[in-house]
């Protein structure tokens, strides 16, 4: 019998330059056909989605990020969905509050389903980025980004070492 997986965390390895041959063997476009041989030598076909989450984890454990895996149907206290969101409690809690996130309370605490915390996140992150691109797009059509005709001006050179 199988232990429900509850949550993980993986931390990278201490030598991640070890990392960078798997990741240069999972970086490929092609996705299908993609397959794990067990210890006893069995060869165990990947869906694609299982591919990228694999190369997804060794890509961010090569760059030195740790990696939680956790199911979607989690339920989280709101401290635990503040840390994920990265905003205080009492913020969530306003989120809570104002239907932005949906929750629960069978008693006295708030609990917030895994799943509905990124789903929010995801629509800040797409509402943020939309909100900028309207800045740009009104810094433009007010003409702030045109340079006056007599001023001239110089590239810097982009430093070898990429800072």
């Amino acid at each position: 019998m199988t232990t429900p997986l509850v949550e993980r965390t993986l931390l990278p390895p201490d030598n991640r330059e070890r990392l960078g041959g798997v990741l240069a063997a999972l970086t490929t476009r092609r996705t299908t056909g993609a397959a794990l041989i067990s210890p006893d030598g069995k060869r165990v076909d990947l869906p694609p989605e299982i591919f990228e989450v694999v190369r997804e984890v060794v890509e961010m454990l090569t760059q030195g990020l740790a990696i939680t895996i956790a199911p979607h149907q989690m339920v989280l206290s709101t401290t635990e969905a503040a840390d994920i969101l990265g905003v205080s409690r009492p913020t969530l809690v306003r989120l809570l509050e104002s239907g932005e996130i949906p929750f629960e309370q069978p008693g006295r605490h708030r609990r917030v389903r895994l799943a509905d915390v990124l789903a929010y996140h995801e629509r800040a992150r797409r509402h943020q980025a939309a909100g900028l691109d309207q800045m740009v797009a009104d810094a433009e059509d007010a003409g702030l980004y045109d340079l006056p005709t007599d001023m001239g001006f110089e590239r810097l050179p982009a430093d070898s070492d990429g800072e």
